[in-house]
């Protein structure tokens, strides 16, 4: 049932009324008996699911569910690979150490000869 919104010519007292479309619309106020004019006023409706303009376009940064599970995989995707990049990379770094302190331990095998 719609709410209406009226306002009285006489006293200025505004007020709301839930009505449904076969009542008659009110004439008269409730408190000083005056006329009374029908306001036109926003409507209180909400539309729900996808496809309209606050749940798709009107949210930005935000993404509708369809979509956001879709980029999420992504991140994750992009996460993984980022953690494989820097464990191969930590390998490396790894590998170079070794081979360097081989290096060191050959070259004062090597001088300890000499001497």
């Amino acid at each position: 049932m719609p709410l209406y919104e009226y306002a009285c010519d006489a006293c200025g007292k505004h007020f709301e009324l839930i009505r449904k479309f076969s009542d008659p619309p009110v004439e008269t106020c409730f408190t000083c008996g005056g006329p009374v004019r029908k306001l036109l006023s926003a409507p209180a409706i909400q539309f729900k699911g996808t496809g309209w303009y606050v749940t798709d376009y009107g949210r930005k940064g935000q993404t509708p569910a369809s979509e956001s599970s879709s980029k999420s995989e992504r991140n994750e995707r992009s996460e993984k690979a980022e953690k494989v990049e820097k464990a191969e990379k930590v390998e490396k770094a790894e590998k170079g150490e070794k081979s360097e302190k081989s290096e060191k331990s050959e070259k004062s095998d090597s001088s300890g000869e000499k001497k």
